[in-house]
């Protein structure tokens, strides 16, 4: 008896972009039931490969088939008839409708012919919420009210509303903790177990192992791998593939001694109500101080507060000194603060415009003068502090939306060192970024704390934080339970102390 054809087989699938070939003759075959694993680094195809499965790109050359049979997916309607269906890490909901019209939109429950709003649509996604294993949202809630890991549910669950055959995560697990991971993956073991196939994308190599069967990887826009065994294939193998280089040591060494001198930031008492209280700490320069903590532990927003993005409600930062306006992003900016926030897309960069104008928006009073700008200072200021980064490709005048994950991280740094920054805020800075362009930008921050800068690091991975930084604080429910070296802790001991840990003294 033949063996059952793949539910999906994409062969010498090949785009290109003005200048850029990012797909070059990719072949992926997906089964029904298993969960395939597409792993690259930034820039190495991914993103374009699933934007042609999800059919918002057609391919230039190449060949797709649907079970057994070939067809051509000429929009995402046309791939959500199929049975196909994408969830975008940078998640395409509409924050100003509810959850339900969230759930059915474009497709509408109808009766006689009319689409039926209200209840029917609210009970058809109290149960795709069930589901999911949460009951608790409700469908009449505006999504723009709901937290990123709640807006991840909804977007499975809207996904889960067509009749799917396969789905596409694409790095699903990124804004949640290890208690909505968990519920993830029993998520997946349900749409599997009934044949549904799922293609996953993560950086996280230990979510590979747990949850995948097979692993295809990308390099350079071609499959160098395909179909490996996601439990028993060595990561130095998979590393070696998505790099083409053994990475024996991610992280950069520290100086032999902590950093001396004058604290460059300093944080006395600073509080806002309900998020975080009573944070003192410490910057100097050319030291790397990290925060460690689970999601919802005041992280984020002490960085967006010490910024200026959020108002404290006592308390006080001080830059060499002197104190800055509660409040007050220019106030921050010009005393040397510098943020590279987590969600850069939304919240750091202009995509439409060049690696230029997102390098030199805050230094603009540079090059303009009597209401003009001088383009060409503009430029080679940008190309100087990209080059300093290696950023790839080598050419500013490119819109920073056709760049890799890892490279428009280096251009928001390349902003603040553009701008001459005492102070680097990096919130999340690895977020949805390969290991080979982390181990890139780690060693970037270390060089740039060596040059003299301070840094406060956020992460949610606990091996970044204590790889990355040279003093780490502990935080559990918005106050600080233990400060100490990095080397003096390790993974365990952090979660223990996040999990359990009494308030420092």
């Amino acid at each position: 008896m033949a063996p059952e054809p793949p539910l999906l087989s994409m062969s010498g699938i090949t785009k290109s972009f003005p200048g850029v070939r990012a797909l070059d003759g990719v072949d992926l075959d997906v089964l029904a039931g298993e969960v395939h694993c597409l792993l690259g680094q930034n820039g190495a195809g991914k993103s374009t490969l699933i934007k042609v499965l999800a059919g918002a790109h057609q391919p230039d050359t190449g060949e797709i088939r649907w079970r057994g049979e070939q067809v051509t997916l000429r929009s995402p309607i046309a791939a959500m008839r199929l049975g196909i269906a994408t969830i975008y890490q940078e998640l395409d909901l509409v924050e100003h409708l509810s959850v339900a019209e969230n759930v059915h939109l474009g497709h509408e429950p109808t009766a006689a012919g009319f689409v039926v709003r209200g209840k029917a649509a609210k009970e058809s996604t109290a149960a795709l919420l069930k589901r999911l294993g949460h009951p608790e949202i409700d469908p009449a809630r505006l999504v723009g009210e709901l937290s990123a890991a709640q807006q991840q549910i909804v977007s499975m669950a809207r996904a889960l509303s067509h009749d799917v055959r396969l789905i596409v995560m694409d790095e699903p697990s990124a804004a949640l903790d290890p208690d909505e991971v968990d519920n993830l993956f029993r998520i997946v073991g349900d749409l599997t177990a009934a044949g549904v196939a799922v293609v996953y994308i993560s950086h996280r190599l230990e979510e590979i192992r747990r949850i995948g069967d097979r692993v295809t990887v990308l390099k350079d826009g071609r499959a160098v791998a395909n179909g490996l065994p996601a439990k028993t294939t060595p990561t130095r193998e998979v590393v070696a593939l998505m790099t083409g280089r053994n990475v024996e040591y991610v992280f950069p060494d520290r100086p032999d001694s902590p950093p001396s001198g004058e604290p460059v930031l300093t944080v006395r008492g600073l509080s806002r109500a309900g998020e975080f209280e009573a944070l003192d700490l410490e910057v100097r320069p050319g030291e790397i101080v990290g925060l460690a903590g689970l999601v919802g532990s005041g992280r984020s927003e002490i960085l967006e507060t010490v910024y200026g993005a959020r108002k404290p409600t006592t308390g006080q930062v001080l830059v060499d000194g002197k104190p800055l306006k509660p409040g007050s992003v220019r106030a921050a900016v010009r005393a040397g603060l510098g943020l590279a926030p987590e969600e850069r897309k939304a919240q750091a960069l202009l995509m439409l415009e060049s690696v230029t104008r997102n390098v030199s928006v805050s230094s603009m009073s540079r090059f303009s003068s009597g209401g003009w700008i001088d383009r060409g200072a503009e430029l080679g200021a940008a190309r100087s502090a990209t080059r300093e980064l290696s950023l790839r490709p080598d050419n500013p005048s490119v819109p920073v939306r056709t760049l890799s994950g890892g490279n428009q991280q280096k251009a928001v740094l390349a902003r603040w060192l553009l701008r001459g920054c005492k102070v680097l805020l990096l919130d999340e800075p690895t977020r949805g970024v390969d290991v080979g362009a982390r181990a890139e930008l780690y060693a970037v921050v270390r060089r740039l704390a060596d040059e003299g800068l301070a840094v406060l690091l956020v992460s949610s991975e606990v091996p970044e934080v204590l790889g990355l930084a040279d003093r780490v604080l502990v935080l559990r429910e918005g106050r600080v339970v233990h400060t100490a070296p990095a080397r003096e802790l390790d993974e365990h001991r952090v979660l223990d102390l996040v999990m359990e840990g009494s308030p420092a003294s």
